[in-house]
């Protein structure tokens, strides 16, 4: 009996530690660890991600209008990449052709494109915009539209027809909040994909009714603008654009690749920046557009088509 009694001890030491292993080996077997993705690149196993930084909603607003103001004007050269259709119409198309753009931009809403054949250098379109109306000419069809910025596109299957200079001066330039119309408020969108501030800009539509306008994103690794999107009265996308490669150009920092979608117009360009001369002085002579000889003029938003002039 005092045998019995002095192996027990043993006995329940050994039966203790059988059990502590296999739910050690269970637990290791029922339980990994989360893997951490962070700009599309999975975090390897057992190493921390990089950590984020903090900020709060007058840091990003500060940002993004710091971003705006340092920009009085530029020119730049612009290898863009054209696209056909949208994720409403669950096509997208993408042109093999790259078209080189010259972009001139000056304050307040001074732009003009102007897109060249590859090779020959050829002017395909000619676009120009004060902010107010735009003019546009696409000379292989010679055809010259004119209308007010506010007019949506015309939705047609060439994708040039369609271009509008607002939505390419929205998406290139990242406006602040303005306080007479908006209000901003602050999302804190971080796991284990993604690590995001997202500042939302809420309107007040004629009736009364709140409406998101437009969200800005910033990546918590440097706080640099990942993405712009805005919306209509419905909550529908006008406008998705997601920005990289962030460089400075003359002391100011400017996305090198811009890539913007208007899903409601069915088309797409992205934006790649060859050439680019910040702050640059444009007189106003390098925003006027005349209707070609010629050419057949379109009004948008107008039900009177002109013929040749």
């Amino acid at each position: 009996m005092h045998r019995l009694r002095r192996r027990a001890p043993v006995a329940l030491a050994l039966l203790l530690s059988f059990t502590l292993s296999s739910c050690t080996v269970l637990h290791k077997l029922l339980t990994r660890p989360r893997v951490f993705t962070r700009r599309g690149k999975v975090v390897p196993p057992g190493t921390p991600p990089p950590p984020e930084l903090n900020a709060t909603l007058d840091d990003l607003n500060t940002r993004i209008a710091n971003l705006y103001n340092a920009i009085n004007s530029f020119q730049a050269i612009v290898q863009m990449t054209p696209s056909v259709g949208s994720v409403y119409k669950g096509k997208i198309t993408e042109s093999i052709v790259d078209v080189r753009s010259f972009v001139l931009f000056r304050k307040p809403d001074f732009i003009r494109i102007i897109g060249q054949a590859p090779v020959l250098r050829t002017n395909v379109f000619d676009m120009v915009s004060n902010g107010t109306d735009f003019r546009l000419y696409v000379v292989d069809k010679n055809l010259f539209f004119e209308g007010s910025d506010k007019e949506p596109a015309v939705t047609s299957k060439n994708a040039l027809e369609n271009l509008r200079p607002e939505a390419f001066l929205s998406a290139m330039l990242i406006r602040p909040l303005d306080p007479a119309t908006e209000k901003a408020i602050l999302e804190d969108d971080t796991d284990e994909d993604t690590a995001l501030y997202k500042v939302h800009f809420i309107r007040t539509a004629p009736d009364g009714k709140l409406l998101l306008a437009r969200s800005v994103w910033f990546d918590r690794l440097d706080l640099s603008i990942a993405r712009q999107k805005a919306f209509n009265e419905k909550g529908e996308i006008i406008s998705d654009t997601r920005y990289l490669k962030w460089q400075s150009y003359n002391g100011v920092m400017f996305p090198s690749h811009i890539d913007l979608n208007r899903y409601i117009d069915g088309y797409g360009v992205t934006m790649d920046i060859l050439e680019m001369q910040m702050n640059k002085e444009l007189t106003d002579d390098k925003f006027v557009l005349a209707q070609p000889e010629g050419t057949t003029i379109r009004r948008i938003g107008s039900p009177q088509t002109g013929g040749p002039q």
